[in-house]
């Protein structure tokens, strides 16, 4: 919600899983945000990156690190690591 000057004045955002695209509830303490920092070509850190959030669900399911794959194949962040089998 904004005020009359256009200021976000909600205390609470609810975040969405990358990996469900459910909301992520303010009681969901086992729920976690991975930010994958930018690295250049000698390897230093670069101030961009790329955030994922999952859900406690999907971690309770031992689906985080496969969902952590598909994303950041997706992202382009990796490459011949995670593949869909039937």
């Amino acid at each position: 919600m904004e005020n009359d000057q256009g200021i976000l004045v909600d205390l609470y955002v609810p975040r969405k899983c990358a990996a469900t695209n459910r909301l992520i509830t303010s009681k969901d303490h086992a729920s976690v945000q991975i930010s994958v920092v930018d690295v250049d070509a000698d390897g230093r850190a670069l101030p961009t990156s790329t955030s994922f959030a999952l859900s406690g669900a999907v971690r309770a399911m031992g689906e985080s690190d496969d969902s952590l794959n598909r994303l950041a194949t997706k992202a382009g962040l990796l490459r011949n690591v995670w593949s869909y089998q039937k």
